[in-house]
């Protein structure tokens, strides 16, 4: 099996670990470093790195100044609570940039927010409609 472990700068590690917890409903810990923390599945399947800007000398992730956070990243998740979720995901944002629908091309539900280091995230239900 092959996964990939999506990296993605952000402002505050602590921050933003917090939140992607909160949006799947997981209970809060801390990140293991400042710098740097997984968001892990209860399996132990990353879900999501993050990683402050600057940090390690990384040539992509020096500053968030070098580019718009998000462009041309979608963090896309399914989840098998998406009611749940919906729910969180309000306590969360202000607004959401989609609501809550069913994708026609996939038959299933799914909004977007934006996190706190304004990076678009879709989240989808696991199972259909």
């Amino acid at each position: 099996m092959k996964r990939t472990w999506t990296i993605i700068g952000v402002d505050d590690v602590a921050r933003s670990f917090g939140w992607y917890q909160q949006l799947f409903g997981q209970p809060p810990t801390s990140p293991a470093h400042d710098d740097f923390g997984q968001i892990r599945d209860t399996d132990g399947t990353v879900l999501l790195c993050l990683h402050q800007w600057g940090a390690h000398e990384h040539p992509t992730l020096t500053s968030r100044d070098n580019g718009l956070p998000g462009n041309g990243l979608l963090l896309f998740f399914r989840v098998d609570d998406f009611d749940s979720c919906v729910a969180r995901a309000r306590a969360l944002a202000d607004r959401f940039e989609e609501e809550p629908r069913i994708n026609s091309h996939t038959g299933t539900l799914e909004f977007a927010l934006r996190d706190p280091d304004g990076y678009y995230v879709m989240v989808s239900a696991l199972s259909e409609a």
